[in-house]
């Protein structure tokens, strides 16, 4: 198939089920495999319930290896890591596939996306709508390849979201390949490693694809990953380490303030 949905799989999620079943009613078929570090009989029960392969990554959970090892069990020309806990609607899949079959060198494609608190989905945040505002340039199909927008849509924070990422894997692995780097996300960064490996690929040949549809639904917990680095504080640091890589220190020092009261919006 062309397409895969790679579900990474943390510990025992009530959520899984929910994620599981959004994907399983894409309006296209795609490859769905589970990913996991924890193994457990809740997981196993999950992939034989829907007929899902279910792929070992062997050694301690890291989020980085846990998205490294998603991306390499597949053999799709185009990958989709899903969370967990998270929703996609059932033209996510066609609409992503369609558009990055249209274009000439996609490196990733990705879409607008509502946030799923206490049970309630809302796609009207405030967040949501800067990063709207960052993203707006990107309407604008020619501007896909051009290394100056790229970079300008995450120069001001990460606007684009990971879960609605699916990535040109044949592309990536190319320029890891000539890089002699091994992987896309690094270990270093736990909250940004998303947004570095958005910052390594602006730099490349190739497009940033995005969809101003909303077609997934993001859900913010207290046990998930993004509510845990902001309790612990560590998000703080890897924003001002992002935000060397576009402006001066000074100025990333107070890029850096300024976006961590932007992660309110993620506690509950």
């Amino acid at each position: 198939m062309k397409h895969a949905f790679v579900i990474c799989a943390y510990k025992d999620s009530p959520y899984l089920v929910e994620c599981i079943k959004s994907i399983k009613n894409q309006t296209i078929d795609s490859e769905v495999i589970l990913a996991t570090s924890t193994p457990s009989s809740y997981i196993e029960e999950m992939c034989r319930r829907y007929g899902i392969p279910l792929k070992v990554r062997n050694g301690q959970p890291n989020i980085a290896s846990d998205w490294n090892f998603a991306m390499a069990v597949s053999h799709a020309q185009y990958i989709t890591i899903a969370h967990q806990d998270d929703l996609y609607y059932p033209d996510y899949a066609k609409q992503v596939v369609e558009m990055m079959e249209r274009s000439e060198n996609p490196l990733i494609a990705f879409t607008d996306y509502a946030e799923y608190k206490n049970g309630i989905e809302c796609a009207e945040e405030r967040n949501l709508k800067i990063k709207r505002m960052l993203l707006a340039p990107m309407k604008n199909i020619t501007r896909s390849s051009s290394r100056f927008w790229k970079r300008f849509i995450i120069r001001f924070g990460n606007a684009i979201s990971c879960p609605t990422v699916t990535y040109h894997k044949a592309a990536i692995w190319q320029y890891l390949k000539q890089e002699q780097r091994r992987n896309l996300f690094r270990k270093h960064f736990r909250s940004n490693l998303d947004w570095q490996a958005w910052e390594w690929l602006s730099r490349k040949t190739g497009q940033f694809l995005y969809l101003p549809e909303v077609l997934m639904a993001h859900r913010i917990h207290e046990d998930s990953e993004t509510t845990a680095t902001i309790e612990e504080h560590q998000r703080g640091q890897e924003d001002y380490e992002m935000f060397c890589k576009f402006w001066p220190k000074p100025f990333a020092r107070v890029m850096a303030k300024w976006y961590g009261k932007s992660e309110e919006g993620n506690k509950l």
